[in-house]
This record gives C-alpha cells, sequence and structure tokens, in this order.
C-alpha cells in the first residue's frame, strides 16, 4: 500500500503579489526573533546603565555614573599633575632667565607651541607669518616691542582688550571721517608718508605731506616717522605694512585710523601657559 504524501499546512498570503508571485505569510525564524528580543532587552539595560535619555539640561546620568566627560577630564587632570611641578618652575622664573635654563626653554617652547597652535593660529597663520591686520611674529618689527618682557605683557592684557584695563591701548584719529583734515590733505600725507619707505603716487603732493605730517602725525610717529613703541605708533619707514602700504590702503588708514584688537589671554592662559607661548614666540626668530 503506498503512503500518501505529506501535504504542507497551506500557508496564508499577505495579500501582495508581483508578477503572479504571491508573497506567503511565513513567520519568522526563531533564531531571529530572539535576536530581536535580546537586542529589546539589551537596549533597556544600556539605557538604564549609561547616559542615554536627553533631558532639559542634559541627559541622564546612568546608574553606573560613566561620562566621557569625566574620563577626558581625568585624564587631563592626570597630565596636570604630571606637569605641575615644571608648570610652577616655568611660573616662578624670571622670564629673561628661561632662554638660559635648557630644560625650562625645551618645555616652554614646546607648550608654547601648542598653546599657538590652539589660541593664536587662527589670526598670526599657523606659521606665525599674520596676515593683513594681522602682525607678521617671525620679523623684528614690534609694535610695543619684542623683548620677552614686552612680548609676555602683550598676551597676558592684550591690545584695546575691552574686558581688561590694563591692556595695551592707543588711538589714531580718524582724520577724515571726524573731518580733521580735508580730502586734500589726506592725499598729500599719505604720498608723504609712501615717499619714508619708497615711490609716492604724486610726487608734487610730498612736500605739502611733510607739513600736513608734523602738524598731525609726527607727535606719535615722530618727526622722522620711526614711530614711538611706547605709544604703539608703527614705523613709517620700513616699508613694513600692517594693513597695506599703497596709496589707497594708506589712505584708508588716515581716514578712518586702524583700530586693532587682541583679548588679553590672562582671562584664559594660566602664568604658565602664557610664558610659555611668550617664548615660543620669541625665539621664531624676531624676539628682541
Amino acid at each position: 500500500m503506498a503512503n500518501k504524501p505529506n501535504k504542507k499546512p497551506q500557508v496564508s498570503t499577505t495579500g501582495h503579489e508581483w508578477d503572479g508571485i504571491e508573497e506567503l505569510n511565513n513567520p519568522l525564524p526563531r533564531w531571529w526573533l530572539w535576536t530581536f528580543y535580546a537586542c529589546i532587552v539589551w537596549a533597556v539595560i544600556y539605557s538604564v546603565a549609561f547616559p542615554a535619555w536627553p533631558g532639559i539640561s542634559g541627559a541622564t546620568a546612568g546608574f553606573l555614573g560613566w561620562s566621557t566627560r569625566a574620563d577626558v577630564q581625568a585624564e587631563i587632570d592626570a597630565n596636570a599633575a604630571t606637569l605641575g611641578p615644571i608648570n610652577e618652575k616655568l611660573a616662578a622664573a624670571e622670564l629673561t632667565e628661561i632662554s638660559g635654563n635648557p630644560e625650562l626653554q625645551g618645555y616652554a617652547v614646546s607648550a608654547g607651541a601648542a598653546v599657538f597652535k590652539t589660541w593664536c593660529a587662527q589670526c598670526h597663520g599657523s606659521g606665525a607669518a599674520g596676515a593683513k591686520g594681522y602682525p607678521n611674529l617671525l620679523d623684528d618689527d614690534w609694535l610695543w616691542g619684542g623683548n620677552i618682557e614686552e612680548i609676555h605683557t602683550t598676551i597676558t592684557y592684550g591690545i584695546r582688550s575691552p574686558d581688561d584695563e590694563d591692556t595695551r591701548f592707543s588711538e589714531m584719529p580718524a582724520f577724515g571721517r571726524d573731518e580733521l583734515l580735508e580730502k586734500e590733505q589726506i592725499d598729500q600725507v599719505a604720498n608723504y608718508v609712501m615717499s619714508l619707505s619708497g615711490t609716492p603716487q604724486d610726487a608734487a603732493m610730498v612736500a605739502d605731506g611733510a607739513v600736513v605730517f608734523e602738524e598731525n602725525c609726527a607727535a606719535c610717529h615722530m618727526e622722522d616717522g620711526t614711530g614711538d613703541r611706547a605709544q604703539g605708533a608703527p614705523n613709517l619707514t620700513d616699508a613694513i605694512w600692517l594693513f597695506g602700504g599703497d596709496f589707497a590702503s594708506i589712505k584708508e588708514t588716515v581716514t578712518n585710523s586702524r583700530k586693532g584688537v587682541m583679548p588679553n589671554w590672562n582671562a584664559r592662559l594660566s602664568e604658565a601657559q602664557i610664558r610659555a607661548v611668550a617664548t615660543y614666540v620669541h625665539q621664531l626668530g624676531g624676539g628682541e
């Protein structure tokens, strides 16, 4: 007697059909279901144990108390503890004696480079060559002085910083905007200033420009145009220009003045960091 073939149970369809092929409504494999349920359990445990749910003032901390910020802070604290002794030594040393101490000099240059790339490179450039309106720290042309003490003071208190009453401060009048000089006088003095280090646009105006300069500019830039570091007044005879030395740029400077701002870093950096970056800048090649 022949065995009857086993008939497979009839499986319903999902109602979807493509080109005559029906989609059967087969149950999901057991292994897949258990994996899915395990993932749900794992997600619940994870969200309770670790920071997960966002709130108004921050995410839930989790009962394990783990935090990436805490890990980073622990590493920062450990690094600070390791560098603490040499930072204290750097902060206590005489600025002029740092370069004579190989240990301090080497550490200050290395640490100062890191500080510079983090806080200073945005304006002065990664190589410290500056840009238009931002001083080049590689040359020996310094508005406020280039020895280690003067650099330290500039970094500490900034230049025209509104947040520190001890900031370095100077103010050039806006001779055109405030109508202190006539347009012709501005053209004359711009040509005279150009003549101090190069060729003026209109040589016929130089003589009259010299008179305008003596009456309005010499008090800060000195009679010979060599400037005054105590006031942050630039040397106009060396062909080094912060905002450009062409006629249009000089005329713009005389007309509306220039008032760049450098932050006071004593509110953001430690004394050791300020000394480190001052040492780094000083040894770049232009320090005096």
